[in-house]
């Protein structure tokens, strides 16, 4: 199984609203969102999420069971961990790039647990989070992706990805849905 998951900071929701209507209710893997965001305990993201899509949207939680055509919502200041391919779990630790949840520590564990069936999207943001673990993904032959950063709200996130990192594949937001969708076919 793959998994795919989901990076951004500023700028990025207004990128994940349009994407998400257009993703297939066919999806063989589970997606995970790891947006930045203030650490406010009462979040409805996921109930505004569900809205925008066919695909089940759930906050994970510690000890939670991802499946195929649902997206997990990294909680805020939370870092969201993979135990193994159908298993998450969330810690507490200090935030890296002064994020938690940190993309990074997300994709870093995904890849050590999905190796090459781990993808990344990197959108919107302004800090580098994420482009360490593009590197760690592409060490172990995962594919990476970024929003075209003349897209971007926020440029210095894909930017620093497309600059620092092997990055496979450059997307618009509205090509985004379609290359989602197209993982399903590719091995």
């Amino acid at each position: 199984m793959k998994v795919l998951l989901i990076g951004g900071s500023a700028g990025s929701l207004k990128v994940v609203l349009q994407v998400l209507p257009d993703l297939s209710s066919a999806i063989e893997f589970p997606i995970i969102l790891i947006l930045h965001r203030k650490p406010d305990r009462d979040s409805i993201l996921d109930v505004l999420l569900n809205n925008y899509t066919s695909l089940t949207v759930v906050e994970a939680e510690d000890k939670m069971v991802i499946q195929a055509k649902h997206v997990y919502i990294a909680p805020p200041d939370y870092h969201l961990l993979f135990e193994s391919r159908d298993l998450i779990s969330l810690d507490y630790s200090e935030k890296l790039n002064y994020s938690r949840p940190s993309i990074d520590v997300s994709f870093q564990s995904a890849a050590n647990v999905f190796g090459r069936n781990t993808v990344a999207l990197l959108l919107s943001g302004a800090n580098s989070d994420g482009v360490e673990g593009f590197n760690y993904i592409k060490s172990l032959y995962g594919i990476t992706a970024v929003q075209a950063p003349d897209t971007a709200e926020v440029e210095y996130m894909p930017r620093q990805a497309i600059l620092s990192a092997k990055v496979d594949y450059i997307l618009r937001p509205e090509e985004i849905a379609g290359w989602i969708n197209n993982l399903n076919e590719k091995d």
